[in-house]
């Protein structure tokens, strides 16, 4: 009788280490499904500020293009003056 309440002791203390290893396990990957999400998450982070920083150089520089266009295209309207003072039909 002894013998047969010492084995049901040891089995119930087996499935509870049983179940104690299977949430650590379950907890573990769990733990690493959510670092790899993080980690996921970051990366994609850094590449949008990565391509807002390449967007706004690219603006800097169109806006810096209209510049010099406006400066050139605007610089014979201030000649026009001189060209019709020297105009001989």
């Amino acid at each position: 009788m002894l013998k047969l309440i010492n084995t049901k002791f040891l089995l119930a203390i087996l499935a509870a280490l049983t179940a104690i290893g299977g949430a650590l396990a379950y907890h573990l990957h769990e733990t690493e499904k959510a670092a790899a999400a993080a980690a996921k998450a970051a990366a994609i982070l850094e590449q949008q500020q990565r391509n807002a920083e390449e967007q706004r150089k690219r603006d800097e520089a169109f806006r810096q293009q209209v510049e010099q266009n406006k400066k050139r295209h605007n610089s014979a309207a201030a000649k026009e003056d001189k060209t019709w003072k020297t105009y001989l039909p």
